[in-house]
């Protein structure tokens, strides 16, 4: 027997579907190009348009990063919309289609090499170090000369608040793709927290962002301002799943949610530190193991398994595993 999806999910699906082709279409390229750009085989995105196949949460972040939106608006078709597992960011993203090439090639054209620009300065301060950084190196990473970054970010602070704001649209769009559709908040719980594990690659050099937020802002009212409206988010999406899971008797019925979200946070931002600065026996599947056993002793109900990371398997070579999302099979809904 087939199950047939509800009016609302076939409506929702839809919806996604038909902005997704909005996207690709104010992109100014071809479908098949825009695959290319995505690595994704055309008969996919083909496939994941007519409806035979679904989108991966990897596929809605690419999608969502090379068109300058988030993965919010391209699930819900708009940014305050409330996808009930991740609160939204406070601090300025993306909260409409981009720019139509079609229409105003220029604006599309300034609005691309702005977010060139964003994204090498992103990746420099990470492996280098924001005070490492000038400039010029960025000019290079871009291919264009010092007066085009200026024409943009005219000093290189402002550089530095849009890299900030980068990390966490970047955040938000991994934590709306991977948990959208789950409903457990153990499961929910487990995937947030295999998302702030620093592995090599992409969230270790996210981490080296944050840290160097961090000293940024010990030093600068303005920088900590938005580095502190960036991580209230953080912690109300952990506060939300904590409230959820007591709520439905995954979690203790007691649980201070606020509380109890101040200690695993701090947990989190140490050990993280720990294991990007290298301190000698710190590593990401010891990590995992910590937060593992604090979830069980402190946060789960007495005699409940352990479920926050997969025991006895090496995972530190998976930085892809920020993408996992069950409901994004390639079968048909």
């Amino acid at each position: 027997m087939t199950l047939l999806a509800s009016p609302s999910v076939t409506d929702h699906m839809e919806g996604l579907r038909n902005r997704v082709r909005e996207v690709i279409r104010r992109s100014g390229r071809p479908q098949r190009e825009f695959a290319s750009v995505m690595a994704l085989e055309a008969s996919k995105l083909s496939k994941s348009l007519s409806g035979t196949r679904r989108f991966t949460a990897e596929e809605l972040i690419r999608i969502a990063d090379i068109a300058g939106v988030t993965v919010n608006w391209l699930l819900y078709g708009e940014e305050s919309a409330d996808g009930g597992v991740a609160a939204a960011p406070r601090v300025a993203v993306a909260t409409e289609p981009p720019v139509d090439a079609g229409r105003d090639v220029r604006a599309a054209r300034e609005q691309g090499r702005r977010r060139q620009i964003t994204d090498a300065a992103w990746r420099l301060i990470a492996e280098r170090g924001y005070h490492s950084v000038r400039t010029a190196d960025i000019a290079a990473e871009c291919g264009v000369s010092s007066a085009a970054i200026h024409y943009h970010f005219p000093t290189l602070r402002e550089l530095l608040d849009e890299t900030l704001r980068s990390s966490v649209k970047q955040a938000f769009d991994r934590q709306v793709a991977v948990l959208h559709g789950i409903d457990d908040a153990r499961e929910r719980l487990r995937r947030l927290i295999e998302l702030q594990l620093p592995a090599p690659g992409h969230l270790a050099r996210e981490w080296s962002i944050w840290m160097q937020v961090w000293t940024e802002s010990a030093l600068d009212p303005q920088m900590r301002a938005l580095h502190a409206d960036s991580y209230q988010r953080w912690h109300d999406t952990i506060a939300r799943t904590l409230r959820d899971g007591a709520a439905s008797g995954a979690f203790r019925p007691d649980l201070d949610a606020e509380a109890m979200t101040v200690r695993l946070t701090a947990l989190i931002d140490g050990l993280g530190i720990q294991v990007l600065t290298g301190r000698p026996g710190r590593t990401v599947e010891r990590m995992r193991a910590a937060l593992q056993d604090f979830v069980t002793t402190q946060i789960e109900p007495p005699g409940t398994g352990p479920r926050v990371g997969d025991q006895g398997e090496d995972r530190e070579d998976r930085p892809d595993d920020r993408t996992e999302q069950p409901h994004t099979s390639e079968d048909t809904p």
